[in-house]
């Protein structure tokens, strides 16, 4: 391994725990655990999944114009926030294009922080530094300071319960709070990349051991397993989550990728809105969309898509689905394309196979 690549505080015991490491993003990660990336999708759906996040991005922003500087440079409108919900953004460029997407946590109407990808927490940094104007606000990168532990699963809710004295179950999905857990202070959750119920820990990175540990023990009876990236990854297309670089990017606008929903275009200037309004008035010249293989065969990320021998887009993300037992992937295509059940073909080693467009999410937990 490279003595370049940054270490979570997690890393020992993922090495401990048998996890298979690799480079992601400039993160020594686990990729999966002895138990397979099956065993651990499954687990997730349907007992619990433990998943180190600890190399996600935290940036503070406090002062008296927080609300007011984070609302010009997101997507979303950070004015509709109540103290202890949380909602999903994007950074968008003057062009439009995703400079990364991020939760935003309003703690104070002059306290918010921003979890923002690992891959892009230095460049995210510099972004929203370099657009500071005359707001009275400190801004903070306090990423290193961190750990953050996602427990994931219908069985989460009630590991997680055994370690605090917070009542969960009030928490409502996209809202959190501040409690112990196992006697630590942490900012407590109620989001996920799975979806699956479930929550994410943030705490001090020194008690990040203590804290995974714990939970491991404490879901050994419930079937807990610790899952790596790719499960993660799989869970999260199953759901039909962006990922950014693969259907997010610098070069693709929210509403390209099927985010309208967090761009709200009625709230005063945010950056790259003017782009994004002239996108809108002349019309999408591409479309995410979702698939499913007819034939047998795998569309992994950036095989051409076809209709009618024609080459018209290209998959973002791929794989088998593990608990829908099917193949599936997400594309870009012309919107006279996006329709459900559209027959489109994909280039997989030189054989086109037959794939349908289908509605999205994939996969939709039980309520």
């Amino acid at each position: 391994m490279s003595e370049t690549l940054k270490k979570t505080p997690l890393n020992a015991a993922h090495r401990a725990l048998g996890g298979k490491m690799v480079d992601f993003g400039g993160w020594d990660m686990p990729v999966q655990y002895p138990a397979g990336v099956i065993e651990e999708h499954m687990a997730t759906r349907t007992r619990a999944g433990l998943f180190d996040v600890s190399h996600m991005g935290e940036i503070w922003v406090e002062g008296p114009d927080a609300i007011e500087f984070v609302n010009g440079i997101t997507t979303n409108d950070v004015t509709k926030l109540v103290d202890g919900q949380a909602h999903y953004s994007a950074l968008t460029n003057e062009h439009g294009g995703v400079v990364d997407d991020l939760l935003v946590y309003r703690f104070g109407p002059d306290n918010l922080l921003l979890v923002v990808n690992a891959g892009t927490t230095e460049k995210d940094w510099s972004w929203i530094t370099s657009h500071r104007k005359d707001e009275d606000v400190t801004l903070a990168n306090a990423s290193p300071e961190y750990c953050q532990i996602a427990i994931q699963g219908p069985k989460a809710i009630g590991i997680l319960q055994q370690l605090t004295e917070t009542e969960l179950e009030p928490i409502k999905y996209y809202h959190f709070t501040t409690g112990k857990v196992d006697g630590v202070e942490a900012i407590i959750s109620r989001t996920g990349y799975t979806g699956e119920d479930g929550f994410e820990v943030y705490a001090d990175a020194k008690f990040a051991e203590q804290l995974w540990n714990k939970m491991l023990e404490t879901g050994k009876d419930e079937g807990i397993l610790p899952s790596g990236l790719a499960a993660r990854n799989t869970l999260r297309l199953e759901s039909a989550m962006s990922l950014y670089g693969h259907e997010l990017g610098d070069d693709i606008s929210t509403f390209e990728a099927n985010l309208g929903w967090i761009t709200k275009m009625d709230k005063p200037e945010f950056v790259g809105k003017g782009a994004l309004a002239e996108l809108k008035t002349a019309g999408l010249k591409r479309k995410l969309v979702g698939f499913e293989m007819k034939e047998p065969g795998i569309a992994r990320d950036e095989f051409d898509v076809y209709v009618n021998d024609e080459k018209v887009g290209v998959v973002t993300s791929g794989s088998p689905a593990p608990f829908l037992k099917k193949n599936i992937g997400l594309a870009f295509v012309p919107p006279e394309f996006a329709k459900i059940g559209q027959e489109i073909r994909i280039d997989v080693r030189g054989k086109k196979l037959l794939a349908e467009i289908v509605p999205t999410p994939f996969y939709k937990r039980p309520k």
